[in-house]
């Protein structure tokens, strides 16, 4: 069964790279504009993992991943960050928050790859 990942971002040329990334290895994508966007398409639909970018104007990643860990929809559901922030505090919130993992950007390819199948599966 092929598994479906939802990809959160504000940026259409970051959004495109990923959903482009994932598609090529098979994935199912479902593309989202932001966390308003996102959290209304994670509920609707049955996903295998979450990628979300941080900073996005109206609901941001932080904001989505509370809001959606609230619902029953995103039990055993990882969310991993793509996101230029760095800063150990903020992992340490989004960690709190419910997130699995986290990419810096820019990411290479093979890097989100490896990352989805490790949380996804293939």
């Amino acid at each position: 069964m092929t598994k479906t990942i939802l990809t959160i971002d504000d940026s259409p040329s970051v959004l495109q790279m990923v959903s482009h990334t994932l598609s090529s290895a098979g994935y199912r994508v479902i593309e989202a504009c932001d966390g308003s966007d996102g959290y209304s398409k994670a509920v609707a639909n049955r996903v295998d993992a979450v990628v979300t970018d941080l900073n996005m104007p109206g609901m941001n990643g932080l904001e989505f991943i509370r809001k959606y860990r609230a619902s029953p929809k995103s039990a055993g559901v990882p969310i991993v960050f793509l996101t230029t922030e760095t800063d150990d505090a903020l992992k340490r919130e989004a960690r709190e928050a419910g997130a699995t993992g986290w990419i810096s950007k820019p990411f290479r390819p093979e890097q989100l790859l490896a990352v989805v199948k490790k949380v996804a599966g293939a």
